[in-house]
């Protein structure tokens, strides 16, 4: 079963343009989905990724991927 990873392309602290390619990096086969996740509250603060049923928080993109690659399978 691929990793699940999701991001949100309204959040005010990512780039979509720039994440997806570092993500897929992470995991070439993970299924990556681009929306809105309802989780303005933290997004709107904070870079966010939703990966395997967790929300990884940090104040940096490249933080956020770091603290999600102990939850790739």
């Amino acid at each position: 079963m691929p990793n699940d990873i999701r991001i949100c392309d309204k959040c005010k602290h990512i780039s979509v343009k720039k994440m997806l390619p570092k993500l897929q990096k992470l995991d070439p086969s993970a299924e990556i989905l681009v929306g809105c996740k309802s989780y303005c509250g933290p997004c709107a603060k904070r870079a966010f990724i939703f990966i395997n049923g967790r929300y990884i928080t940090a104040p940096t993109e490249d933080e956020a991927i770091e603290k999600a690659r102990p939850y790739v399978k």
